[in-house]
């Protein structure tokens, strides 16, 4: 038999919980809340994504809506809800303290500066002159006009594209400039109506089976770690724990009722999948996930490969080696009974996450598609009763920042290419496990404890800072069942600043991996969280928690957080390079390295180039002071090929400069031109095509596409930079080490 090639969308929509626990969640009143993301993401995000998708009914997909997101945009729908940003939005600008306007001028420009603000000329005009002039000089020179535009623009650039035909919309605008508090306050009005459309929206399109709506446990908790914290042993033996041992998993069903509560509340009917918090399982929290009646979960394909002990490899093109392995559900097979288990295409759910918004809109609609009907191709070719479900699943909101029209052009083109399709059908995960029930089984016991961030739970413990939160927690948690009179009924404060803290936003921020310019304030709220359980069992409050869990200082050295798409220009733009790798070369290691020529590197990847930024001393230029080539030369460990030495006289004898390479892209700073070079037999090197992409401005930027480099996806590299005047050996960096590269 003939099947085509099912595939599950899972668009995961999330933000923390910002609210100050002045109250409780359960409790209305005028909310405090800390940032504006729910708002914010609400009128761009969560409801354009599902009115896209309703334009062609023959296309289903899942849509996971967090507890804590939805009773946030309700807070905000009442009118309840304010945060920083929007009472400085409603402020008339001659009442604006010396304070606000600072803060206007440091956050008013959070956003993609390229997809958000440059579109919109007069909000770019404001961005420019504080990038370029700084932030002292628009205090002193901005007027009432300039701040005014400002709060109206922060708050229209975040209106999603597919509203703009709202003829007020079109009229704001339109208009560019000079706005009031009257065009202001009537903004935040049409904020609110996007926001009160989302859930009803959701909801009918749920009831005409377009779409399956999911939950996921209350506050967004992982649930293995509030089983028990020495579950991060699974992945990594050797982790550091907290010096106290989180084991509180009759947290978990609290969590697991309240989200089922809420949901069948707002959608009359109960949930059948929930996606655990960051995708993270474990075996000791199945039972009561099956208890509460769930049929099912997702997780990644990390998780699935520790579990079966098996490494997905992928060939040149991406695609999965081993398909029928990752394309299936399984059922989890325990003693409170089964539930059945998806595991989502990682490259391809970080395609459209972090690399399509990049890429022309049909050009990246288009090679998802292509990726699709290569793995249809496979079914066909190993044909069985079993049909493939590929899983897709990804956050359906902080990606769109990063695509122009906040991917409205990219979801048309796909969308209208699957729709004709016959080959491909898109479906809900109930849909598909209705109608073919899993027949792979995982013992129970034998299924992995681990995350989507490399199958393991170092995102969220192991490091000191993260690890301090996990003892606050604990101490926090034991005092408040030390007061068993206090229940959720009676005190209802206690428990929805614990089920606050026990989510897993803080733990993703402290410490390494993770960085943002509101660190401190996600540090605040976890401990405001916790001061809340206190607070409302009327005991004192720890001293400790008056103090940041760590000091948010700037970072020196540390590894890419993240995929970049840098724009290649010379300029060192610094959204661009946000996330990526830092090594310092210059002052920062000390006044010996003072003088040095270059005195930063950055480097980064998507999944269609290598990115590699070099910092040079002021004043220095190509020829006078800075030698005037650049010479990159890739080590590839572990893999037999063609080798050799660094092609420039005067190379000292000693590592790593006395390793053989296999590719060598020569730069000329003066011209700007590049030559690329393979190794061949006898050490010698041939020239060879290459489309990379170089500019100096500022800086140094260059783009290097994987296509060059020719290796598979999770693949090592290794890179080096020498500098050279003439071909003779001038200088090499990073000193002693080499830069190391994952290719995604």
């Amino acid at each position: 038999m003939t099947h085509p090639l099912y595939v599950a969308f899972i668009w995961h929509q999330h933000q923390p919980l910002y609210k100050s626990p002045g109250s409780s969640l359960s409790v209305p009143s005028s909310q405090q809340y800390r940032l504006p993301w729910v708002r914010l993401h609400g009128t761009k995000d969560y409801l354009d994504l599902i009115l896209i998708l309703e334009k062609y009914p023959k296309l289903h997909q899942t849509v996971n809506l967090v507890p804590s997101l939805i009773l946030q945009l309700e807070d905000y729908i009442a009118g309840t809800a304010f945060d920083p940003y929007l009472k400085a939005s409603l402020t008339p600008t001659e009442q604006l303290t010396q304070q606000q306007r600072e803060f206007i001028i440091q956050h008013f420009f959070d956003a993609n500066h390229h997809t958000l603000i440059d579109p919109h000329p007069r909000y770019a005009e404001l961005y420019y002159q504080r990038q370029e002039k700084g932030p002292a000089w628009c205090l002193a020179n901005w007027q009432l006009a300039d701040y005014s535009d400002l709060l109206a623009w922060h708050n229209l650039a975040w209106i999603d594209p597919l509203f703009w035909d709202d003829p007020e919309i079109a009229a704001w605008l339109q208009q560019g400039r000079n706005f009031t508090l009257g065009d202001r306050q009537r903004i935040y009005s049409k904020q609110r109506d996007i926001l009160s459309r989302i859930i009803p929206q959701h909801r009918k399109m749920q009831e005409s089976g377009q779409l399956e709506v999911t939950t996921t446990p209350y506050t967004h908790p992982i649930l293995p770690l509030l089983a028990d914290t020495n579950s991060g042993r699974v992945a990594v033996p050797n982790m550091a724990l907290p010096e106290s041992r989180f084991q509180w998993s009759e947290d978990i069903p609290r969590h697991l009722r309240k989200a089922w509560e809420l949901y069948t509340e707002r959608f009359g009917q109960e949930p059948k999948g929930l996606w655990p918090s960051e995708q993270s399982v474990s075996p000791d929290i199945l039972p009561y996930i099956i208890k509460q009646g769930f049929q099912w979960i997702c997780s990644d394909e990390a998780v699935l490969g520790w579990t079966l002990k098996h490494f997905f490899h992928r060939d040149g093109a991406g695609n999965v080696q081993q398909p029928e392995l990752l394309y299936r559900p399984y059922r989890l097979a325990t003693p409170a009974g089964d539930l059945a288990i998806v595991f989502r295409d990682h490259r391809l759910s970080d395609l459209i996450g972090f690399t399509y918004g990049a890429m022309p809109a049909k050009q990246a609609a288009a090679d998802l598609v292509g990726h699709l009907q290569a793995i249809a191709k496979m079914q066909r070719e190993r044909p069985s009763e079993q049909p493939w479900l590929v899983t897709i699943a990804l956050d359906g909101e902080n990606c769109w920042e990063f695509y122009p029209q906040d991917g409205k052009p990219f979801l048309e083109a796909l969308y209208q290419s699957l729709s004709n399709e016959s080959h491909i059908k898109l479906v809900t995960v109930s849909e598909f496990i209705e109608e073919f029930p899993a027949t792979a089984t995982i013992p129970a016991e034998q299924l992995h404890s681990g995350s989507w961030v490399d199958g393991s739970f170092t995102t969220w413990i192991g490091d000191p800072a993260k690890n301090r939160a996990w003892d606050y927690l604990t101490e926090a948690r034991i005092m408040l069942a030390n007061h068993p009179e206090a229940t959720e009924e009676n005190n209802p404060e206690a428990w929805e600043a614990l089920y606050a803290a026990e989510g897993s936003d803080w733990f993703w921020w402290f410490g390494e991996g993770h960085s943002s310019n509101q660190d401190a304030i996600f540090d605040q709220l976890f401990r405001e969280h916790l001061c809340g359980i206190y607070k409302a069992l009327n005991e004192p409050i720890p001293a400790y928690l008056k103090n940041p869990v760590e000091v948010h200082a700037a970072r020196a050295d540390h590894s890419p957080e993240g995929f970049i798409h840098p724009v290649i220009d010379g300029r060192g733009d610094e959204q661009d390079w946000d996330k990526a790798g830092r090594i310092e070369i210059g002052g920062a290691r000390g006044t010996m390295h003072n003088s040095s020529i270059v005195q930063r590197l950055w480097y980064g990847v998507d999944h269609l180039n290598f990115y590699l930024r070099v910092d040079f001393k002021s004043g220095v230029t190509p020829g006078h002071g800075l030698p005037p080539e650049l010479n990159l030369l890739w080590f590839y460990p572990d893999r037999t090929m063609h080798n050799s030495p660094i092609p420039l006289a005067d190379v000292p004898d000693t590592a790593p400069l006395n390793y053989l390479f296999h590719h060598h892209l020569e730069i000329n700073l003066l011209t700007q031109s590049i030559q690329f070079r393979e190794a061949a037999e006898n050490y010698q090197w041939h020239p060879r095509f290459s489309r990379a992409q170089v500019a100096l401005e500022n800086c140094l930027e260059v783009a290097i596409p994987w296509a060059d480099l020719q290796v598979p996806p999770d693949y090592p590299l290794r890179l080096i930079l020498v500098l050279a005047d003439e071909g003779r050996f001038s200088k090499y960096l990073p000193e002693d080490t080499l830069i190391p590269i994952e290719v995604p």
